[in-house]
C-alpha cells in the first residue's frame, strides 16, 4: 500500500487503553456469549481476500513483521510464531496477539492456536488479570511497536466520539447485561473496551476496502506510460479522476472563502456528482491537503524533498508474501547525497538573505538620519522662524500620530485655521516629491505624477519660496496666518488639503469622494459622471470600493431614459473589455441581479439590456446558466412590455454565444414563450432577433431540419386535432416562427449543396435582383447576412439555379428533405384546416408566398407547383360532378392560388392563376359543391388591388359561360369583389356584367345578382351608378313576372336588411322602406303558410336592422309603422314570440312620433334597446332568446349608423 495510507488491520490499542483495562482484565470468562465467535468471523475473511492484492510496507528493506519478532524475542535465533503466540496468550497480551493473528492472516499463514482462541467468545467474558503493558517490549530494530502505539493513539482519538453512540456489531446482541451489577465499574470498562475495539475494527475494515478502490483508481495508467511521462517532462500526464475531485473541492473552497458565491454555485452545479461539503467524498482514505492559497504560497518558497516513506504500523515478512507482490526498493545512495547537497545550498542561501536583511536595516537607519540632517539644514537656510514651533507641535499634537491613509503619498497643503492648529507649509525635496511625517520625523520620497512633472518642473534641491527680510516672532507669524480661513478638520477639508501624486492615490481619492459627489449632481446631468465612476471602479484596488462604485453607477439615475441607458451600457462594455470575464462576473453581474425586481421599469430595462451587452465578455458557463436564468425569469414575470422586449433581444444575443447543446430545449421553450407574449412589440422582437439567432445556433448543432422545424410542424398538427376547436392564435404563432426560419433553412441548403466547394469569388459576379428575396424583418433574416456577404450569396445563387435547372437534386440531402418530407407534410396540414377561417388561410398563404420567393422561381415551378397540382388534379377530363371535388372544397385551393401562384407576377404566372381559378369555379359549380374555397380565394386576392383586373377577367369568363350554374357562381362572386374595387372599375366592368346577368334567361341567375346590386348600393357614391342599380332592383320588385317569385322576394328582403343601415339615406328612405311596406302588405295575403312565415321572418330581421337608423316622422307614420303592424298581424298567427317584440317596437315608435321634439333632439335611437318598463324589458330579453332567426341580423338591432 502507498505510504500514508492507513492499514486496515492495524487493530492494536494504545498504551492508555491497555493500562485502563488492567483492572478489568481479571474478570471471569463465561460461556453465555458463544455467539460472539460467529460474529468475529467476518473480519478474518476480508483480510484473506485483500492480502493477495496488497503489499505491506517495509523500512529500508527490513520487513516490519521481522522487526516486530526480533523486538519481542530480543535474540538472534529465530523463534517460532506459534511459541510467540502461546507466550502472548499466556501473559494475557490479548490485543497484541490479535494483531499478530491479523498480520498472519494478511500474509496467508493462519495459526490454529490464535484462530481457535479468537473464535471462542468465552475467552472475552471475564479475565483474571492483565500483565503489564507491552510498551517496553517494542525495543527491537525498526521500532515497529512504537509506531503501533502511536497509531493506536491516533485511532483512539478518532473513535472516542462514537463510543457511546453505537454498539458492537459482533457482540452487542449476545452480551448479557443483567449479569453485571450497576456498580460494577471494572466489568463496564471491560465491556466498553471490547465494544470500542470491535467498532474500530469495523471502521478500519471499511477504510481498507475504500483504500483498495483508491489504489485501483490511482493505477489506471499503465506503468509504461508513467515511465514515459517521467522521462519526458514536456508530456503532461492526464488528470486522474481522484486528482480532479480533489482540485474541484479545493477550488470550491477557495471561491467560498473569497466571496465568489455565484461562481461557486455555478461550479457546484456543473459538478453535481460531487459533494463539496464532505472531503471524504473526494476519494477513499485520502488526507486533506492545505487550501489553495497555502499551496500557491508554498509552491515557490519551499524545496520539496521527495523522500520515500512507508507505513510501519504493520509489517510482513517478504518471504511470507505471494510471488507477484512487489517489495519497495531501498533508496539509492546517490539520491541521498543529492538531497543533502540541496539542503546545504538552501541553508547557505538563507544565511545570505539574513545578512542582506540586516544590512538593509542599517542602511535604512542611515538614510533616515541623513534625511533628518538635510531637513534641519533646509530649515536653517530658509530662516523659517516657525520651524521650531512646527517641530514642537508635531510632537505634541496627537492628530499626527495617525498614519496617512494612502501611505503619505500626497503633497500636503494644509494650513492653519486657528491658533491651536499646526502650521504646515508645502516643502518639496530634490527631484522627488516628499512628505514630512511628523510622527517619526522622517520623509517619504515618492515619484511625482507625470502631469505634475509637466506643469511643475522641478530642479535638484528643494523648491525655494521668497522669504521676507523680517524679524517677526514665530508666535506673531502664527497668529497672523490664523486669519487665513482654511480648514483641514472636516472630511472635505482633509481631501482638499492633500494632492495625490500618483495614479494609485488618485484612484483612492476618487473612491472616497465620488459617493459624496453623486447625490449633489443634478439628475439631468449625472450621466457626465459615468466615465469618472467607471474609470475609478476599473482601477481601484479595493473590492469593496469597486462594488460601491458600480452600485452607484446602476443607481445613478432614478429612471434613466434611452440615451442615459445607452451611456451606462457603453461604459459597462468598456469596463468589461478592460477588466476581463472574471471581474465582470464577480462585480457587474451582482449589480444586475440586485436590480432585477426593481420597482421602476426603466431600471429593470437597464438590467435586461446589460445582460445582452455583457454577454460577449462573460465566462462561457455563466452565459448559459446564470444569465440565461435571469433573462428567463424576467421574461416570465416582468409586467412591462418594454422590459420583456429588451429581454427577448438579450436572449437572442445569448443564443449567438451559447455553446452548450443541452440548452437547446430551454431555448426552444423560450422561443415559444416569447411568441406567445400578449405584447406585439415582444413578438416582433422575437422574430427580428431571437428566432434568427436561435436558428443559427440550431444550424451549427445540425438540428434545424431534424428537430426545430419538425417540432413546430408537430405542434401545428396537434392544434388541428384539438377537441375544442382550432386555436388560431397559436396557429399564427407557430406559422410565423416557421416564416422567420425560412431564410436560415435556405442558407443551410446553399451551404450544404454539392456546388459549395466551387463557390469562389472571382471575376464579375452578377448582382442579385432587388426583388429576388422578400423584404426581411431584420438584418438577421437577410440571407446575405446569414451566408456571410452579398457577393458570396450571388455566387451561390448562380450555382443554385444552374444546379436545379441542369443537374437536379441527386446527393443534395438538405434539399431532398425539403422536397420529400417538409413540403408534403405542410401541404397535408393545409388540407385539414377550415377553409372558412380567413385567418388560417391568410397565414398559410403568407408562409407559402415567402417560402416560394426565398427558394426561387425554378424551385417553385419544378418542386412546389407539381405537388399541389398532383393533389388538386385539375384537368379537362375531371370537370364532371364526381371527380376531384373533395380537395377542391378545402383550404388547399385558396392557399395554392394566393400563396404559390401569386409569388411571381409575370404574364405566364398570371395566366396560370386565371386558368386555375376558372377551372375551380367551373368544377365547383357543375358539381354543386360548396363555394367556400373559391370565396376564400377571391377574398384573399381581392385585398390586393393588383389582382382586381385579374379577378374581373375570371368572373367575365363565368358571365359568358354556357352553364347557368357557372353564371350563378360568377354573380355571387361579384358580391365579394365589389367592396374592394374602385368605383371606376365598378362602373366599367362590374355593373355591365351584373346587368347582363340580370337579364339572363335563367331566373336563378337573375336572383343571384341581387346581393351584388345591394353591395353596390352600400359602397358606391356615384349617383349615376346608384340610379342604374335602383332601376334594376325596381324592375325585380315591380315587374309582374316576378310577383310570384318567392325566392326573389326572400333575397331582396335579406339584401335590404343587410345594406339598409349602411346605404345612402335617400336610397333607404325612398326605396327600401316603401318596398318593405309593400312586401309586408302582400305577405298578409299569402295563402301558403310556409312562404308566409319565411317572408315574415326575413321582414322581422330587416325591420330589426333598420330600427337603429334615423327615420323621419313622415316615413315613420307612412311606411315604417304600417309595415310593422302588417308584420305583427302575420306573427300573431305564425310566431307569437315575435309578436311580443313587434308590439314593443310599435309602441316605442308611437311614443317617438308623439314626442317629436324629443325624437329630433335624440336622433337615431335603438328602439329595441330602449323598451319602456321593467316588464317589457324582461319579456323582450326572454323572447329574444327563443328566436331562431339569424344572429347576425339581430345584432344589427343594437348598432347605430356609422
Amino acid at each position: 500500500m502507498a505510504a500514508g495510507n492507513v492499514n486496515p488491520f492495524n487493530a492494536s490499542d494504545s498504551e492508555e487503553e491497555a493500562e485502563q483495562r488492567q483492572d478489568g482484565a481479571d474478570a471471569e470468562r463465561s460461556p453465555s456469549d458463544e455467539a460472539q465467535g460467529h460474529r468475529m468471523g467476518p473480519f478474518s475473511e476480508p483480510a484473506a481476500l485483500l492480502s493477495s492484492n496488497r503489499t505491506s510496507p517495509s523500512v529500508e528493506g527490513i520487513p516490519a513483521s521481522g522487526a516486530a519478532v526480533a523486538g519481542i524475542g530480543g535474540a538472534d535465533t529465530r523463534v517460532s510464531v506459534d511459541a510467540i503466540a502461546a507466550q502472548l496468550l499466556r501473559d494475557q497480551y490479548i490485543l497484541t496477539a490479535l494483531e499478530l493473528h491479523t498480520e498472519l492472516l494478511e500474509a496467508g499463514r493462519e495459526l490454529p492456536r490464535l484462530r481457535d482462541y479468537f473464535s471462542n467468545p468465552g475467552n472475552f467474558e471475564r479475565q483474571s488479570g492483565t500483565p503489564p503493558a507491552c510498551k517496553d517490549q517494542g525495543v527491537g530494530p525498526g521500532g515497529p511497536l512504537t509506531a503501533q502505539v502511536q497509531d493506536r493513539k491516533r485511532r483512539k482519538k478518532d473513535a472516542v466520539h462514537v463510543r457511546d453512540r453505537a454498539g458492537s456489531i459482533s457482540t452487542l446482541d449476545s452480551l448479557d447485561f443483567a449479569r453485571y451489577s450497576d456498580d460494577g465499574n471494572r466489568e463496564s470498562d471491560e465491556r466498553v473496551a471490547v465494544l470500542e475495539f470491535e467498532l474500530r475494527k469495523a471502521k478500519e475494515n471499511i477504510q481498507a476496502l475504500r483504500a483498495n478502490l483508491t489504489q485501483a483508481a490511482e493505477c489506471e495508467i499503465p506503468s509504461q506510460e508513467r515511465k514515459n511521462y517521467k522521462s519526458s517532462p514536456e508530456i503532461q500526464e492526464p488528470i486522474r479522476s481522484l486528482e480532479k475531485r480533489a482540485l474541484n473541492f479545493l477550488v470550491n473552497e477557495y471561491l467560498l472563502k473569497n466571496e465568489y458565491k455565484l461562481t461557486a454555485i455555478t461550479f457546484s452545479d456543473e459538478n453535481d456528482d460531487q459533494d463539496f461539503e464532505l472531503w471524504d467524498d473526494v476519494g477513499l482514505n485520502i488526507p486533506k491537503p492545505q487550501d489553495l492559497l497555502q499551496l500557491y504560497r508554498n509552491s515557490g518558497n519551499s524545496l520539496t524533498l521527495h523522500l520515500d516513506t512507508v507505513d510501519v504500523a504493520v509489517g510482513v515478512d517478504p518471504r511470507d508474501l505471494p510471488g507477484d507482490c512487489c517489495i519497495q526498493e531501498p533508496v539509492q545512495q546517490t539520491d541521498i547525497i543529492q538531497r543533502q547537497q540541496q539542503q546545504e545550498v538552501v541553508q547557505e542561501l538563507e544565511y545570505q538573505i539574513s545578512l542582506l536583511n540586516s544590512e538593509k536595516q542599517s542602511l535604512a537607519e542611515q538614510i533616515k538620519k541623513l534625511q533628518s540632517d538635510i531637513q534641519a539644514l533646509q530649515w536653517n537656510v530658509s530662516s523659517d522662524p516657525t520651524a521650531t514651533v512646527k517641530s514642537a507641535q508635531c510632537k505634541e499634537d496627537p492628530r499626527f500620530d495617525k498614519t496617512p491613509l494612502d501611505n503619505g503619498q500626497y503633497l500636503d497643503i494644509r494650513g492653519v485655521t486657528d491658533a491651536d492648529d499646526t502650521l504646515n507649509t508645502t516643502k518639496t525635496l530634490s527631484s522627488t516629491t516628499t512628505t514630512t511625517d511628523c510622527t517619526d520625523g522622517t520623509t517619504t520620497a515618492t515619484p511625482p505624477h507625470n502631469k505634475l512633472k509637466s506643469h511643475s518642473p522641478q530642479v535638484k534641491g528643494s523648491v525655494q519660496f521668497d522669504q521676507p527680510n523680517r524679524k517677526l516672532p514665530p508666535a506673531f507669524h502664527q497668529a497672523l496666518l490664523s486669519f487665513c480661513r482654511m480648514s483641514a478638520d472636516s472630511r472635505l477639508g482633509s481631501e482638499v488639503s492633500r494632492i495625490a501624486d500618483s495614479e494609485h492615490s488618485v484612484m483612492l481619492m476618487l473612491g472616497r469622494c465620488l459617493p459624496h459627489i453623486v447625490p449633489n449632481v443634478l439628475l439631468a446631468k449625472r450621466e457626465e459622471l459615468i466615465p469618472l465612476i467607471l474609470c475609478t471602479a476599473c482601477l481601484h484596488p479595493e473590492p469593496k470600493e469597486r462594488d460601491q462604485l458600480l452600485h452607484i453607477l446602476f443607481n445613478l439615475i432614478k429612471r434613466p431614459d434611452d440615451e442615459q441607458r445607452q451611456m451606462i451600457l457603453t461604459g459597462c462594455v468598456a469596463f468589461a473589455r478592460q477588466v476581463g470575464p472574471t471581474r465582470v462576473e464577480a462585480e457587474l453581474l451582482p449589480q444586475c441581479w440586485e436590480q432585477i425586481n426593481h420597482k421602476y421599469p426603466e431600471r429593470r430595462l437597464l438590467v435586461a439590456e446589460a445582460c445582452g451587452a455583457l454577454a460577449p465578455y462573460l465566462p462561457m458557463e455563466i452565459r448559459s446558466s446564470l444569465v440565461l436564468s435571469m433573462l428567463q425569469q424576467m421574461l416570465a414575470e416582468d409586467k412591462a412590455d418594454m422590459v420583456r422586449e429588451a429581454v427577448v433581444k438579450s436572449l437572442g444575443i445569448i443564443m449567438g454565444y451559447i455553446d452548450d447543446p443541452d440548452k437547446y430545449f430551454q431555448g426552444f421553450e423560450l422561443m415559444l414563450l416569447s411568441l406567445g407574449d400578449p405584447s406585439e412589440r415582444v413578438v416582433s422582437a422575437t422574430h427580428q432577433v431571437f428566432i434568427p439567432a436561435f436558428a443559427a445556433w440550431c444550424t451549427e448543432l445540425g438540428n434545424l431540419q431534424s428537430q426545430l422545424i419538425p417540432s413546430l410542424l408537430t405542434r401545428i398538427e396537434k392544434l388541428l386535432k384539438g377537441e375544442y376547436g382550432l386555436d388560431e392564435h397559436k396557429l399564427h404563432m407557430y406559422l410565423s416562427a416557421l416564416q422567420s426560419i425560412i431564410p436560415s433553412l435556405f442558407a443551410v441548403i446553399l451551404q450544404n449543396a454539392p456546388f459549395t466547394s466551387r463557390a469562389k469569388l472571382h471575376g464579375d459576379v452578377p448582382p442579385i435582383e432587388v426583388t429576388r428575396f422578400p423584404r426581411p424583418a431584420s438584418p438577421l433574416q437577410d440571407v446575405a447576412t446569414i451566408v456571410g456577404s452579398r457577393e458570396q450569396l450571388a455566387v451561390l445563387l448562380q450555382l443554385y439555379d444552374h444546379q436545379l435547372q441542369h443537374e437536379g437534386t441527386t446527393g443534395w440531402d438538405s434539399l431532398l428533405w425539403v422536397v420529400n418530407q417538409f413540403l408534403p407534410q405542410v401541404i397535408e396540414i393545409v388540407g385539414r384546416i377550415n377553409v372558412t377561417s380567413s385567418t388560417c388561410v391568410h397565414e398559410f398563404s403568407r408562409f407559402f408566398w415567402r417560402f416560394c420567393r426565398t427558394f426561387g422561381k425554378i424551385f417553385t415551378n419544378t418542386k412546389v407547383k407539381p405537388q399541389f397540382q398532383e393533389i388538386l388534379r385539375l384537368s379537362e377530363e375531371n370537370v364532371d360532378a364526381t371527380a376531384g371535388n373533395g380537395i377542391l372544397t378545402k383550404a388547399t385551393v385558396p392557399i395554392y392560388a394566393t400563396g404559390v401562384l401569386t409569388c411571381y407576377n409575370q404574364e405566364e404566372d398570371r395566366k396560370l392563376l386565371v386558368g386555375f381559378l376558372e377551372d375551380v369555379m367551373t368544377t365547383l359549380s357543375l358539381s354543386h359543391a360548396p363555394l367556400d374555397s373559391l370565396k376564400a380565394s377571391f377574398v384573399e386576392l381581392g385585398a390586393n388591388p393588383a389582382y382586381h383586373e385579374l379577378l374581373l377577367t375570371v368572373l367575365w369568363y363565368g358571365v359568358v359561360h354556357t352553364s347557368a350554374l357557372v353564371r350563378c357562381t360568377a354573380a355571387r362572386m361579384f358580391e365579394l369583389l365589389v367592396k374592394g374595387v374602385n368605383e371606376t372599375l365598378v362602373a366599367q366592368r362590374v355593373v355591365p356584367a351584373l346587368i347582363t346577368l340580370s337579364s339572363d334567361p335563367e331566373i336563378s341567375v337573375r336572383i343571384s345578382t341581387i346581393p351584388a346590386f345591394g353591395t353596390i348600393m352600400e359602397t358606391v357614391t356615384q349617383k349615376e351608378l346608384l340610379e342604374r342599380v335602383k332601376m334594376q332592383l325596381a324592375s325585380f320588385l315591380e315587374d309582374p313576372q316576378y310577383q310570384d317569385q318567392h325566392s326573389l322576394h326572400m333575397e331582396i328582403i335579406k339584401t335590404f336588411g343587410r345594406v339598409g343601415p349602411n346605404a345612402e339615406p335617400r336610397f333607404r328612405d325612398e326605396f327600401v322602406l316603401p318596398h318593405l311596406h309593400k312586401l309586408a302588405l302582400c305577405n298578409n295575403q299569402q295563402t301558403v303558410e310556409t312562404k308566409r312565415i319565411d317572408i315574415a321572418t326575413q321582414l322581422f330581421e330587416a325591420y330589426s336592422a333598420l330600427s337603429c337608423c334615423f327615420i323621419s316622422e313622415e316615413l315613420m307614420v307612412n311606411h315604417f309603422l304600417p309595415g310593422l303592424r302588417c308584420l305583427r298581424a302575420d306573427m300573431e298567427q305564425l310566431s307569437p314570440e315575435h309578436e311580443v317584440i313587434l308590439s314593443s317596437m310599435i309602441k316605442e315608435c308611437e311614443i317617438k312620433v308623439e314626442n317629436k321634439g324629443i325624437g329630433e333632439a335624440q336622433g337615431s335611437i335603438s328602439i329595441a334597446a330602449s323598451l319602456v318598463g321593467e316588464d317589457a324589458k324582461t319579456k323582450f330579453l326572454s323572447k329574444m332568446g327563443q328566436l331562431t332567426t339569424s344572429g347576425a341580423m339581430l345584432a344589427n338591432v343594437f348598432q347605430r349608423k356609422k
